[in-house]
């Protein structure tokens, strides 16, 4: 047999208590149920049985039109559920009926009987409602000898009992005896807060009638009603009063949305302008990052180019060995190291245009001398006096011709010293900071002559290394910026 619940209309599984339910169990619990009463009598006649109907005004309609037609009312009778809403149940059993388990054996030994037969007429099945009870139906099993049979007919007749009791048919699932609990809890509250208001109104009606019985004099009932006449006009004043405040503030609350409308839409006007602002803002930032990066480079750049001396790198001086070197070029001869007269003169050429270099850089002009430089073939003219022209450069040769252009080169070498110690002098006198470690005298610096004739290869190439030095102390002042 399988169960339902009355309202969600799922497959219940009965708990093994109502299984197993005893005789003396079932008459208790029949025992402690109230004595049934009709809650909805049946109607009289059918109009009534209409009217009670929950059925939609078409159907009504339906249903008339068929009984004016010549509609039977023995097939148009309502059914049992409809009039006065009560349910159909099964056999109700008695309170004191009760049933014997047998042994196993006994139930193997009883024989199996057919169901007998239900009763059929032409018109189905009629349903009759006595006192306000559904009639009771035979219940037959399908194995009457079974005890689980009559376990669950025990249990049919109790649901049955149940629903005739209540307004709410059994069995019921869980989560719908649950929703049916807190719907009885919140009726039940309500009961008792009407409850409690009647009986607060039966104390007051109480205390009345005694007040009467104390002998309240009809002028003070009626100065007690004047008085609440009174209170009454008041508070009817003050409703009026409050009714035109409620009105003056939903006309202020109307006033003030829609002032919050208007402000609502200035303030997404302002997030607009706000975000597109953003967005300009970041785009500008995003440029200046760039320009900044951009000037940062550039500035590196700027201070590695001020930092680099393009004057070092376009005349190199150093030394080799004896010999002192510019743009690797050997300045001077010794014994037993052959210099080719070609470099000598390509090294002078670079001594001379360094000197000149750094005469126009500080914008000096000599004194009786020009210099003009050539490469290997620069030469040293005097501006006054006879305006001779000097030869920076030497050769090898022993003929008489060549004699005398060496004597020449020597009076260009004197010349160039000369014009060393005018710059040198001058350089001192704008910082007197700045030292030189040796002192030109004529045509000697530092102790040794830089005229070839007449004198030794090692001393002129000793004189030839510190002109270089004056040069490379003279250039590296003129570049740092200590002039100024």
């Amino acid at each position: 047999m399988a169960f339902l619940c009355q309202q969600c209309k799922q497959p219940l599984q009965l708990d093994a208590s109502l299984v197993d339910l005893a005789p003396s169990a079932y008459d208790m619990i029949v025992g402690s149920l109230p004595p049934q009463s009709p809650s909805h009598p049946p109607p009289a006649d059918e109009s009534e049985q209409l009217a009670h109907l929950p059925a939609s005004p078409a159907m009504k309609a339906i249903w008339r039109a068929a009984v004016e037609n010549g509609g039977s009312p023995a097939r148009t009778t309502l059914s049992p559920r409809a009039q006065g809403k009560l349910p159909v149940r099964s056999p109700i059993g008695l309170p004191n009926e009760s049933f014997v388990l047998l042994q196993d054996s006994a139930i193997r030994s009883i024989p199996t009987h057919p169901s007998p037969p239900r009763a059929k007429n032409a018109s189905g099945p009629s349903k009759v409602v006595v006192n306000g009870k559904p009639p009771e139906l035979p219940f037959v099993p399908d194995h009457p000898s079974s005890p689980l049979s009559h376990h669950l007919r025990s249990t049919q007749r109790l649901l049955n009992v149940l629903s005739s009791q209540t307004d709410i048919d059994h069995p019921l699932c869980s989560e719908c005896t649950h929703a049916l609990l807190t719907t009885l809890s919140r009726q039940l509250d309500e009961t008792k807060k009407e409850r409690d208001g009647y009986i607060a109104f039966e104390k007051e009606v109480k205390r009345e009638k005694e007040r009467e019985k104390d002998g309240i004099q009809k002028e003070e009932a009626e100065k007690r009603i004047r008085e609440l006449d009174e209170e009454e006009r008041v508070a009817i004043e003050q409703l009026r009063a409050a009714e035109r405040e409620r009105a003056q503030l939903e006309e202020e609350m109307r006033a003030l949305e829609l002032e919050e409308k208007a402000l609502e839409e200035e303030e997404d006007e302002f997030w607009r302008v706000h975000n597109a602002q953003l967005l300009k803002a970041g785009e500008q930032s995003s440029q200046l990052a760039g320009l900044r990066a951009a000037y940062a480079a550039d500035s590196a750049t700027l201070e590695r180019l001020e930092r680099t001396n393009v004057y070092n790198d376009a005349f190199c001086i150093g030394h080799d060995g004896p010999f002192g070197t510019i743009n690797n070029l050997r300045l001077g001869r010794v014994a037993g190291v052959p210099v080719e007269w070609a470099e000598i003169n390509a090294a002078w050429g670079q001594t001379l245009l360094l000197l000149y270099t750094i005469t126009r850089k500080l914008d000096f002009t000599f004194e009786n001398y020009r210099l003009v430089p050539m490469g290997s073939f620069s030469r040293i003219e005097r501006t006054t006096g006879d305006k001779a022209t000097y030869e920076l450069y030497g050769s090898g040769d022993l003929h008489l011709g060549r004699l005398l252009h060496n004597r020449r080169f020597d009076f260009a070498m004197v010349a160039f010293l000369e014009c060393l110690k005018q710059i040198m002098d001058w350089a001192k006198s704008q910082d007197s900071t700045l030292e030189f470690p040796h002192q030109i005298v004529k045509d000697k610096i530092g102790e040794s002559s830089i005229k070839l004739q007449f004198s030794q290869e090692e001393a002129w190439t000793r004189a030839l290394r510190h002109v270089l030095l004056a040069l490379k102390i003279l250039l590296k002042w003129t570049t740092n910026g200590s002039n100024g």
